[in-house]
Formats: C-alpha cells, structure tokens, sequence
C-alpha cells in the first residue's frame, strides 16, 4: 500500500519564518574584545537588532597602545587589535569586535581634542569595518593633567571629579557631561553600528576592503 506524503511548502517570503529557521540552524557568534560590560552590551544590542538572536562572548586582550591612546593612529590600532585577538581566541567566530576610546586632534577646540569612541569589525577573512561615534571634549583639567603626565589615562581625572568608581563601565565621562541624557552605551552602540554599514550595504562598497595584516604591519 503506498503512503503519500503531503508536503507543505515554506513561503520564504515570509521573513519571520525564514528567520527562525536560519536562527536553529545557525546562530551567528559575536566575540567582544574587552569584558567591560558596556562594550559587550552594546554589541549584543546592535547584533540583534540587525541580525535577530546571536552569540555574544567577550574576552580579555591586550593591546600595544598606551593606556590612554592619542590620535587616530593609535585608536585605530588598538581597535584592530582588540577585534582580531577577540575573532582569534574562539572557534567558529564569525567576527570580533573591537571598540577603542581615544582622544583625537581637533584644531580650534577648547581643548585641542575630542574624545571618539573607534569600533572595528573583523571578519573571517581578516577584513576589517570601521565605525565611530560622536566626538566631545573632555573637561580641560582633564587633558592638562594627561599632557603633565600627571595620569596614565582620562578615566582617572573623571572618577576623581565625579566620584563614581570605574566610570568607564558605567555611565562613562558622557553620562555624567550630559547629565545622563547620553551614556557611554550610547556611543558603543553609535560606533558599532557605523562599523557595520559597509556589511550592510556591501554592493555600495565595492572598493577593496583593508585586512588586519595590512593594518598592523
């Protein structure tokens, strides 16, 4: 006796359903490179709200930048560092993110710098996506106690002047600028997202995109 068998057909014009199915089975990994809780956040946040469910990890790294990096040389290098050592240290990664907060050159400012957060992306292949968040000043007693070399990094001006301990995982030096209107999340998740535009949009950017080992060398 011969069975049939009724065969439903999916509608992959469905979005919701082809999602759920691509989310069983394969679900993207994420490898932060910090353990700051905002950094990871942040991440997890723009993954998902481009890509659905993913894998966020982080892990600890070192990078060969001072502790308070200074220009764009600098920030950019510590950013590759962080997203290349994080993509590295964990099997099956599909990119590593990493995000640098630097003070960069601005002529004509009060304080001759604005401060950026650099978000680099780095895929298997070793090619890497830039992004930024908005730029500020930091308080002038800030960079004039970095350039007496006074302190090793801006933090510890901030938590002094603040009072809240390890600011930087917190709130960050903007919370408090703004008076809580933008956080430090704020600018993680403005960075990591600029970062990705060129991924999202890869038919518009098709010029050759730079590989770590180009970057690093």
């Amino acid at each position: 006796m011969n069975s049939i068998h009724h065969i439903i057909p999916i509608k992959f014009s469905d979005a919701s359903i082809f999602k759920e199915l691509f989310r069983i089975i394969y679900e993207m990994k994420v490898v932060v490179g910090s353990l700051n809780p905002v950094k990871v956040e942040a991440t997890r946040l723009v993954f998902k709200k481009f890509f659905g469910e993913v894998e966020v990890y982080s892990v600890k790294v070192e990078t060969s930048i001072p502790a308070q990096p200074i220009g764009i040389e600098q920030v950019l290098r510590g950013a590759v560092e962080r997203a290349y050592q994080a993509l590295s240290s964990m099997d099956g990664s599909d990119y590593g993110i990493g995000l640098e907060a630097g003070l960069i050159p601005y002529p004509g400012t009060i304080t001759g710098y604005l401060n950026h957060q650099i978000c680099a992306v780095v895929d298997r292949e070793l090619k890497a996506t830039f992004g930024s968040s908005m730029g500020f000043e930091f308080p002038s007693e800030v960079i004039e106690r970095l350039g007496r070399k006074e302190v090793k990094e801006a933090e510890e001006v901030m938590e002094e002047l603040t009072g809240i301990e390890k600011i930087g995982e917190a709130i960050g030096a903007i919370g408090y600028l703004t008076k809580n209107h933008f956080k430090r999340l704020d600018l993680s998740i403005q960075a990591i997202t600029s970062a990705l535009i060129p991924r999202l949009n890869p038919n518009l950017y098709t010029a050759r995109w730079p590989r770590v080992d180009e970057i690093l060398r």
